[in-house]
């Protein structure tokens, strides 16, 4: 097979051989092309890229070649074009192998359809010219690939921070970039400046693997000498990579901690019961005994307890927990925790101990019992003991109310108010929730004490008859006094509202002038005695309105009699002339004697006493009828 560029020779022969007559045709003339062509072209892998190669200038006629310059500096033709004016006339392209191969466009650029990195090489554009000569110029390509994210595997072991050299920490890749990409560490955020030279205190090893694919990756293991604080540092690779127009792009890994033996320095030795006051624990709680160390791996615990200044083991154990089920007093006392780890320091202290204090309160005792008997003003002291550890506080209250905080009770000259229930309280201000109580019941003995009460009170003397009042007495005592009235209708004896040993009883009547003179009264009695109140309401008023719509009743009622009687009278005697008329006179009725006129009694007299002598019932009846 003929090499390439012997063909491209005899196909550039003619070329040639006119270009020498368009020279000789001009004797004298100067050749001078000049080309616009980028130097650098930058792309990311798998897109289009395209190179340009224009003469400066209007051109009619001139000739194009593109040529690719491998890694010994050999020039490979990939395209020759012939343009007259703006139009490409002829062209030839070779793929030199490349998928997809190389293109032209109208205008004789070359164009990279999906840019490989094995594009990366030095492009070379010739133009000649008849008039203006030859001229070429270089464009280097450049492609760029992102690299995948970063992937880290850390040192699974245990690593011992007693090693005088660096250890290996972490080994962090990343693949497929172009160009190659670089990494580096960091600890709890922070960039390790760690040299590629191999020392004691820590160095990075670096590897670049070109791939198939013409890509490269990368690879770097982390070695370190570490101590105690690196057990709760956080480490991390990051991958660093270059783009296209100057730019930069960066990826990290996760975070990853190392697992460390590291020797025990210091103990902690503490109480973690929730019940604990100030080195206190309530008799009867659980208590933990919590013991730690700060060596890793987790050392031994031995948990002891301080008997006559010999150790006695309670547990040894991986774990540094001691739980005490319900606590006794008798088990106050010196508890140890000791570490075993024959890799701490001759120096450091591996042993605490600490005191357990068990607060306890017994019931109280009280010098009465639970109910306390006395006559009014008489006096009397009640004591209440309390046993505990630490000294409980002791103070009294009455029905809630506070009375003092002696552990003896005086009570002076007692009253009826003075009974009641009385508490003792016992308390720890350290130690909450660990308190006691006892109460007794204080009575107070005698004659009742009595209150009185209106519901509706007036002032003496303005009662009037028919008013209604309720009456209410209040007493107390003991025993408990009952009530009673002097009228009937009072309610039973009960507890009054308000309480405090007070009873009552109400009495709802209707005020007569009776009462006005002898009252009402009320007494409260008991065993002991018994005691009374009176209600007086002066005088009471009659009920003057009542009394004149009665009269007024009895009058209409008179009034109306009479009138039916007058009315009936008239009835009767109708018919007769002049009956019922005052003032006519007419002649006297046949049969009748006529009366003189010479008389001096005057005709109603004489007609009545008529009357009244013939005394029969007849004449009789006649002459009242004359008296109409």
């Amino acid at each position: 097979m003929e090499p390439p560029d012997a063909r491209a020779g005899a196909r550039g022969a003619p070329l040639l051989l006119v270009l020498a007559l368009l020279l000789e045709a001009h004797p004298g003339s100067k050749a001078e092309v000049r080309l616009s062509v980028p130097p650098l072209v930058e792309v990311m892998r798998g897109e289009s890229v395209t190179l340009d190669c224009s003469p400066l200038g209007t051109h009619d006629y001139f000739m194009l070649e593109w040529f690719l310059v491998d890694r010994s500096w050999a020039r490979h033709r990939l395209a020759w074009a012939e343009l007259h004016g703006s139009k490409l006339w002829d062209k030839d392209l070779s793929s030199q192998g490349r998928s997809p191969p190389y293109q032209l466009d109208s205008r004789g650029r070359l164009v990279l359809p999906e840019a490989q990195v094995g594009d990366e090489r030095d492009y070379v554009c010739v133009v000649k010219t008849g008039a203006a000569g030859i001229a070429e110029a270089t464009a280097r390509l450049s492609v760029f690939a992102k690299p995948e994210a970063p992937e880290v595997s850390p040192n699974k072991g245990t690593l011992s921070v007693m090693d005088d050299f660096a250890q290996e920490i972490a080994t962090c890749s990343s693949r497929n970039g172009n160009p190659a990409p670089k990494i580096m560490w960091y600890r709890n955020g922070q960039p390790l400046a760690v040299p590629l030279e191999v020392n004691s205190e820590g160095y990075m090893t670096a590897r670049t693997v070109r791939e198939a694919s013409g890509l490269l990756s990368v690879t770097s293991t982390l070695y370190l000498r570490l101590h105690k604080p690196d057990r709760e540092a956080s480490f991390h690779c990051s991958v660093h990579y270059h783009l296209p127009a100057g730019q930069h792009g960066r990826q990290d890994s996760p975070s990853f901690s190392l697992t460390l033996h590291y020797p025990t320095e210091s103990v902690l030795f503490w109480l973690g019961s929730q019940s604990i006051a100030e080195g206190w624990v309530r008799e009867g709680d659980s208590v933990q005994l919590l013991c730690q160390g700060d060596g890793s791996p987790s050392p031994e615990y031995t948990f002891f307890r301080l008997q006559d200044k010999q150790e006695d083991v309670l547990k040894t154990s991986l774990e540094g927990n001691l739980t005490l089920e319900r606590v006794q007093r008798n088990q106050s006392g010196t508890y140890g925790c000791r570490v075993e780890d024959y890799d701490a320091p001759e120096d450091a202290d591996l042993s605490k101990t600490l005191d357990l204090r068990v607060a306890y309160l017994d019931s109280l005792e009280l010098s009465t019992g639970e109910e306390l008997s006395l006559s009014l003003s008489n006096s009397t002291t009640v004591t209440c003991s309390a046993r505990g550890l630490p000294t409980p506080i002791l103070h009294w209250t009455k029905d809630s109310a506070p009375m003092g905080e002696d552990p003896t009770l005086s009570l002076h000259s007692v009253t009826f108010d003075s009974a009641g229930t009385y508490t003792c309280e016992a308390y720890m201000p350290n130690i909450p929730l660990l308190s006691r109580t006892r109460s007794f019941r204080l009575l107070v003995q005698g004659t009742p004490e009595l209150k009185a009460k209106e519901t509706q009170p007036k002032a003496e003397g303005s009662w009037t008859e028919g008013d209604k009042v309720t009456l209410i007495c209040y007493a107390r005592g003991y025993p408990e006094p009952k009530l009673t009235w002097s009228q009937l209708g009072g309610s039973p004896t009960e507890p009054a509202p308000g309480g405090q040993g007070w009873v009552s009883s109400s009495l709802t009547l209707k005020v007569t002038s009776a009462l006005s003179q002898d009252g009402v009264s009320c007494e409260a009695s008991n065993p002991l005695g018994n005691t009374h109140h009176v209600f007086h309401f002066g005088t009471v008023a009659p009920q003057t309105s009542q009394a004149g719509v009665a009269v007024m009743a009895v009058a209409i009622s008179v009034g109306l009699l009479l009138l039916v009687v007058a009315v009936f009278y008239c009835m009767r005697r109708k018919g007769r002339p002049g009956c019922c008329r005052r003032s006519e006179k007419g002649p006297p009725p046949p049969g009748e004697p006529k009366l003189s006129h010479s008389g001096k009694e005057q005709p109603e007299q004489t007609g009545l006493l008529m009357g009244s002598t013939s005394g029969g019932a007849k004449h009789g009846s006649r002459g009242f009828g004359d008296e109409c």
